[in-house]
């Protein structure tokens, strides 16, 4: 009997929407979704960064991978501890790319696909290398924005994909590394409050996005997910690989949180973005202050 009203009370809680993004970069954090049980107990779908952030705003998704920035924006947001998409060197797949060196650009077309890299991008240039720049958004076609700018900024695949040899190319997470000393976090998994109240009661969703992560990492599918994925970016596999396992930080440890609250902080100061309210995350004994 106990059993029999154990699966009701699960029947009713409704399966959670996850809203992931369809980069390279999000693949080992998917890994037991796609090939695991986990996927079975949520809607999942894939779009861009900004479209994910517009999703949980909206409350057509209940959890997703945002944006750093979108935090600052969306209230009632709830962080998934420990997992993110961070980097401690060159991450190669947020790029200004350049026809001019840096201190002759005057005029930059931005990839809104994530406002996080936008943000950067505007305080990179207001406090290290020299304001008064234009900005313009633009789809990112790199041809498209270097006809009528002098630089354009690249996120994710697209900028995996571009010959840095024929351009002028700063790396940001390395520009921001070099200048402050600490990480950077592009985006993490957040849930709304609200949608915490319809779940299940027995689903750990800490530890159902953790462990997704650890598997995806494994080397078996750094394999799988490199053989697949050179192919989808007619990439070498060593290159898959390399992005994955050396510029790629997949958890959101100590240091990270140090240069997230350092980026919230630059953000506010500069305009760029709103006063970014306290890190919550979804066990409230562990909130961190911003």
């Amino acid at each position: 009997m106990r059993h029999n009203g154990f699966v009701k009370i699960v029947e009713s809680m409704r399966r959670l929407r996850i809203s992931a993004i369809s980069y390279l970069n999000t693949a080992p954090l998917m890994w037991d979704f796609e090939h695991g049980q986990a996927g079975g107990a949520f809607d999942i779908s894939y779009t861009l960064p900004s479209d994910c952030a517009r999703a949980l705003a909206e409350g057509t998704a209940d959890i997703g991978i945002i944006p750093a920035a979108a935090y600052a924006e969306i209230p009632g947001l709830q962080v998934l501890p420990d997992v993110a998409i961070a980097s401690r060197r060159a991450v190669r797949s947020i790029l200004l790319v350049s026809k001019v060196p840096v201190e002759k650009i005057r005029t930059v077309a931005l990839d809104t696909s994530s406002m996080t890299s936008v943000a950067l991008t505007k305080i990179l240039f207001e406090k290290w290398l020299g304001g008064g720049r234009t900005f313009t958004s633009m789809a990112p076609d790199i041809d498209q924005m270097l006809a009528a700018h002098d630089a354009g900024l690249l996120i994710g695949d697209p900028a995996l994909k571009v010959d840095r040899a024929r351009y002028h190319t700063l790396d940001l997470a390395e520009e921001w590394i070099r200048y402050t000393g600490k990480p950077f976090v592009f985006a993490f998994w957040a849930v709304r409050g609200d949608a915490l109240k319809e779940a299940a009661p027995s689903l750990d969703l800490a530890a159902v996005f953790q462990n997704s992560r650890d598997h995806g990492l494994e080397p078996s599918s750094l394999d799988q997910i490199s053989r697949e994925w050179a192919t989808r970016l007619d990439i070498p596999e060593a290159a898959v690989r390399s992005y994955l396992t050396e510029n790629i930080h997949y958890q959101l440890d100590a240091g990270c949180l140090e240069g997230l609250r350092l980026f919230y902080r630059y953000a506010a100061e500069m305009g760029v973005l709103p006063a970014a309210p306290e890190l919550q995350f979804m066990d409230t004994a562990h909130a961190v202050a911003l």
